[in-house]
């Protein structure tokens, strides 16, 4: 199995990375793609992948954390690309969080973009109520020729077609399986099954308490975490609602996920 997208390094984890990677690896989890919000958690991101075959490494600066960026913030970036085979994000853009500014979002998305075209890399996308306009600047491009992932998508269903004929892969994480993201689910069934991975975003999007596998709690907060691990569960209810057997699913969703970050 193949995550699409967590946040291993997240401060929450505390140090338990180590082990979590582990179980994950027992749970039949074979590459997961850690991606780095900010600069301050690029240097965590990078070293785990130097520790961790398991890890695609992912760097980017998301659209909450903008607004931070050191005025060398895409010379940093180049560094960490460099160091290892890796992906560019989480990116994008962002009109959901309140008081969040939108100033930069939109430049510093296509800086990134920009970027993953001139080398050919994958990116990973977060959209928040900008749907239209991160099509509009999709289209603009440049883009890298072998795609990009929509994390989470929650868009609408009509945005499928032409995101998808501009390389698109959609990522489906196990908190759509909660009862409220039933429009969430109805979109999934129509995406293309080529165009098709599976996300965690751990420790974030919490699946339902019947996904869980792998309880997981913040030892700090007592708030409960999502453990990457739980990505089979994700797996099997994806599956269902696709009404594939679980090995079929499995075989397609691994084919796709080596197309998008081949030779990462």
């Amino acid at each position: 199995m193949y995550d699409a997208h967590n946040h291993l390094a997240d401060a929450r984890f505390g140090e338990a990375q180590a082990a979590l990677l582990m179980t994950c690896l027992s749970a039949g989890v074979t590459r997961m793609v850690v991606n780095g919000t900010c600069e301050s958690d690029w240097p965590q991101v990078l070293a785990l992948a130097q520790k961790f075959p398991a890890v695609l490494p992912s760097f980017g600066l998301h659209p909450w954390y903008v607004h931070e960026r050191t005025p060398h913030w895409r010379d940093n970036l180049i560094h960490f690309l460099d160091a290892v085979p890796s992906a560019i994000g989480e990116i994008g853009l962002d009109r959901w969080k309140p008081a969040l500014p939108y100033e930069g979002q939109e430049d510093v998305f296509v800086a990134h973009l920009r970027l993953a075209a001139e080398r050919n890399l994958p990116v990973s996308i977060h959209c928040l109520q900008a749907w239209g306009r991160l099509l509009e600047l999709l289209q603009a491009g440049p883009l890298p020729r072998r795609g990009f992932l929509l994390h989470s998508y929650g868009g609408p269903a009509e945005l499928v077609p032409p995101l998808a004929k501009l390389g698109a892969y959609f990522s489906f994480p196990g908190y759509y399986a909660q009862e409220s993201k039933a429009r969430q689910r109805d979109t999934f069934r129509q995406i293309p099954l080529d165009r098709l991975l599976i996300e965690t975003d751990a420790p974030d999007q919490r699946p339902p308490d019947a996904l869980i596998r792998f309880p997981l709690t913040d030892t700090v907060t007592g708030q409960p975490l999502n453990h990457p691990a739980n990505l089979g569960a994700i797996y099997d209810y994806a599956a269902e609602l696709r009404g594939l057997p679980p090995a079929t699913f499995a075989a397609q969703v691994e084919q796709n996920f080596l197309r998008l970050f081949a030779d990462l």
